[in-house]
């Protein structure tokens, strides 16, 4: 195998052929027992990025920095690419499906995360979601078994650090691993994308593994956790009354039993039955009379508003007016 530029990019595609994508935008196809290429693809003016195989249609989706992608159908004859998008004016770095594979995200220089959907075609993008500061030079899925696997990707960018990101709706999770200001070349998760560890190299020549269920799970710990709290807050609150009420009683029954053993002290702290009868009724005849005292003085004061209409009121006399008595009206 002889190859005329660098090659900045490989992927296996089936268990005898292999992907290669070089400095010059060249890209080509392998077959290990062969010591040629089998296939070439010249369509491209600038560097191989990244690749992504779609085992469901048995293409190649190529991207490059010359800002399109393409799309190659290894089956066929003509080695030329089967749809390619539009410039899109940006380098593309990196790619990687999600949704079950019905969309296509893409990692450009600028920092911009572009949407293709694939029922709508390779032609452009859908959508563009900024946010990242730097650019996006590797992209890599979760393992399925996580919560929203299907639209949680990791993100590695050139200002070193390792990202959580959902999409569709657009969250940033966090920072999974800091690399310093050594950019992110490639990201990748143990056990076939299924495990439990994520290795990412950079420039400083140094593999980190991150354990990422410390990650994603102490998230949702910590979910948990606030939702038993505030459960915990609730019941308190709830029976802070009966246990106020358990603590009062709790109190007497100490008493009463301190006041059997010392017999000296029973008399000024024990109560008879009889007395206790005699003050509840004077605690309860006592409020009866407070509440009675307020409401007699407005009744006095009604009963003294009720006069007989037919008794003279006094009153300053007017220009017409007459004071007659009541009998005078009485013949007419």
């Amino acid at each position: 195998m002889v190859a005329s530029a660098p090659i900045n990019r490989m992927k296996r595609l089936l268990p005898n052929l292999l992907a290669s994508g070089d400095d010059d935008g060249v890209i080509k196809l392998w077959d290990p027992r062969k010591p040629d290429a089998v296939r070439r693809y010249t369509h491209h003016f600038d560097f191989i990025s990244d690749f992504m195989w779609l085992q469901d249609k048995k293409q190649l989706v190529a991207t490059s920095g010359d800002g399109t992608l393409s799309v190659m159908d290894v089956r066929a004859k003509k080695m030329e690419p089967v749809a390619q998008s539009e410039d899109q004016e940006d380098e593309l770095l990196s790619i990687l499906p999600i949704k079950g594979g019905q969309k296509v995200v893409v990692g450009t220089q600028l920092g911009i995360l572009s949407i293709f959907n694939r029922k709508s075609g390779w032609g452009d993008c859908v959508d563009r979601i900024p946010g990242h500061p730097q650019s996006i030079d590797a992209l890599c899925a979760i393992p399925s078994h996580y919560p929203n696997a299907h639209s949680t990707i990791l993100t590695g960018s050139s200002d070193g650090l390792l990202r959580a990101v959902q999409l569709l709706p657009t969250k940033l999770l966090g920072v999974v691993v800091d690399h310093g200001d050594f950019p992110i070349e490639r990201i990748a998760v143990d056990m076939n994308g299924e495990g439990r560890w994520v290795g990412s190299a950079g420039h400083e020549e140094v593999l980190k593994l991150t354990d990422l269920k410390e990650v994603f799970e102490d998230e949702d710990e910590d979910e948990d956790d606030g939702e038993d709290e505030d459960e915990d807050e609730d019941k308190d609150s709830e029976a802070e009354p009966g246990e106020k009420y358990a603590e009062v009683h709790a109190d007497a029954n100490r008493e009463d039993g301190s006041g059997g053993d010392q017999e000296g002290m029973t008399k000024p702290t024990t109560r008879i039955d009889g007395d206790d009868d005699e003050q509840d009724k004077e605690d309860a005849e006592a409020p009866s009379r407070d509440e009675d005292d307020p409401e007699e003085e407005p009744r006095k004061r009604k009963r003294k508003k009720e006069r007989d209409p037919l008794n003279a009121i006094k009153r300053k006399k007017g220009k017409n007016e007459l004071e007659a008595e009541p009998a005078f009206f009485a013949d007419l």
